[in-house]
């Protein structure tokens, strides 16, 4: 009788080898299923991709809507070479700790998550893991999204290039030093809400001069559309802009001018630090 070969992969650890084709993300949340449906709408086959999910009426939810195969985080895991963590910071060591003894070398983890280093990750998988770390936004859910990626010790360019084109599926995608990926989190990963905090403000503002909400968010919102249009399709600095706008003495100096007495330049800069420093704080733990 044949002796079975033996292997020196640890005990409990997978012998069989992920499908380089498969594609896992692991969270179902806003992020998780904003990926998910840009990949299907950008082409990525459906029987290409999985989804982690507990939760049993999500996971019914999600086969309905998308026809994707839903399991659990460990299953997954074992199955996809490529696993996308999108949850929560406070809950990455949780979800690392569990589907760790499904990784083996070969794997790619890319994590989604704000302020977890690719060394926290490094830390919780098995030797020869590759970690990516990206930083998306909401905007990804109309194709439009902003994504900076960052490689870990491990991560190959073949890796980079594969988290690149999975991000690329909900808009535009930036390689960056790791080292900056607070300061991304703060202005792109945030931004939006800033944004939507001003849009919301101008829209008030119109009511309070008069206009019905309606016509004011009609104005607001196309305003802001058309103002970033410009930006992005003219390459112009945001500076020229403004002062094309701005006549000596007119209507646009005058609110200026309250904005600058108000400190608005000033707020926006310690909002930013401020959120940058939260997402220093969760790569601590805190």
């Amino acid at each position: 009788m044949t002796t079975p070969p033996t292997t020196d992969l640890p005990t409990g650890q997978p012998t069989g080898q992920p499908d380089a084709t498969l594609t896992a993300v692991i969270g179902a949340g806003v992020m998780g299923e904003t990926l998910l449906s840009g990949l299907i709408r950008a082409g990525r086959p459906v029987d290409r991709l999985l989804v982690g999910e507990k939760r049993p009426e999500r996971a019914e939810e999600l086969r309905g809507r998308y026809g994707v195969e839903v399991a659990g985080n460990v299953e997954v895991t074992e199955r996809a070479r490529t696993v996308v963590l999108v949850v929560k910071p406070q809950d990455m060591a949780a979800v690392v700790d569990e589907i760790a003894p499904s990784l083996r070398p070969g794997h790619l983890v890319v994590s989604l998550a704000a302020g977890i280093t690719t060394a926290f990750i490094e830390a919780r998988v098995p030797d020869g893991v590759a970690v990516v770390r990206v930083m998306p936004n909401t905007p990804a859910l109309v194709d439009e999204g902003m994504s900076a990626v960052s490689g870990g010790s491990l991560a190959s360019e073949e890796d980079l290039a594969e988290v690149e084109g999975l991000l690329s599926a909900t808009g535009k995608v930036l390689r960056i030093p790791e080292k900056q990926q607070d300061a991304v989190t703060a202005i792109s990963g945030s931004g939006p809400a800033y944004l939507f905090f001003v849009v919301e403000s101008m829209i008030e503002a119109g009511v309070h001069l008069g206009l019905p909400r309606s016509t004011a968010t009609d104005l607001v919102v196309q305003t802001v559309v058309g103002s970033a249009t410009m930006l992005r399709e003219t390459g112009t600095h945001p500076t020229v802009l403004r002062e094309q706008v701005t006549s000596p003495a007119g209507t646009t100096a005058a609110a200026l001018r309250e904005l600058e007495i108000h400190g608005v330049r000033a707020a926006f800069l310690a909002a930013m630090e401020a959120a940058r420093n939260r997402s220093q704080a969760l790569a601590g733990g805190a």
